[in-house]
């Protein structure tokens, strides 16, 4: 039996993301009753034992938060597809996690009664119980129509996350931003490690290892605004 105020949650995807969040929620007292299949079931099985796999229709039937965790480019057909053949529900909270979309690509849901959340953790993901740990350090993008923001904000905290709210016209810009800091930096990585092979030198990402995280966090301090120190007469 839930608590009060907790949710009935459904996972639509399978893959690195989605099993990860519905363990953090689980943890924060929501009740995981469904995920469809994906590219790893052992995977997921593993972050989420004993939650049974079920077909896209009977996880939205169960569910009244669902997440919809599939790769970026198919997003806007499975919401859509759901809704066409009438699946969401009124009043239910769906919730994505893809970084380049906010709420318009919820629209068709939206359309039958479901409430629209864009929540993306800005971080890597294993799809193991080590990211679990990660997201405790972790920023969320937020979107949200705002009647409903607090709702966002809340899921975003248990899981784990510190929400930051981004508009809706801000998106595009946010996606770029987490693209270049991860592409670029998995570009460069692989670039310096393939050189120190190249010349011999064994295991090249260990050695690489504390140069590339020191340099990393002093350039994210530098980006970083400082506070300004607080006059004594006013520090009370």
């Amino acid at each position: 039996m839930r608590r009060e105020g907790r949710l009935g949650v459904g996972i639509v995807g399978a893959g690195r993301v989605g099993p990860v969040l519905g363990a953090a929620l689980a943890g924060a007292g929501h009740q995981i009753l469904g995920i469809t299949s994906g590219a790893d079931d052992e995977r997921a099985a593993a972050v989420l034992p004993g939650v049974p796999v079920l077909e896209a229709p009977e996880v939205l039937r169960r569910s009244e938060l669902v997440i919809v965790a599939v790769p970026r480019d198919v997003v806007a057909d499975v919401v859509r597809g759901l809704a066409e053949a009438g699946h969401w529900q009124m009043g239910q909270l769906v919730l994505h996690v893809d970084a380049a979309h906010g709420i318009d690509v919820l629209r068709p849901a939206a359309e039958k009664g479901a409430i629209p959340l864009a929540v993306h953790p800005a971080m890597s993901f294993t799809g193991t119980s080590m990211d679990l740990r990660q997201l405790a350090a972790t920023y969320a993008a937020v979107t949200a129509p705002s009647p409903v923001l607090p709702i966002a904000q809340a899921l975003a905290v248990e899981m784990g996350c510190e929400p930051v709210v981004i508009d809706e016209s801000g998106r595009a810009a946010y996606a770029e931003a987490i693209e270049t800091a991860t592409g670029f930096s998995r570009q460069i990585v692989q670039q310096s490690t393939g050189l120190l092979r190249g010349i011999g030198v064994e295991n090249p990402g260990g050695f690489l290892s504390s140069l590339v995280r020191s340099t990393v966090d002093e350039a994210l301090a530098e980006a970083t605004p400082a506070i300004p120190d607080i006059p004594p007469e006013l520090d009370v």
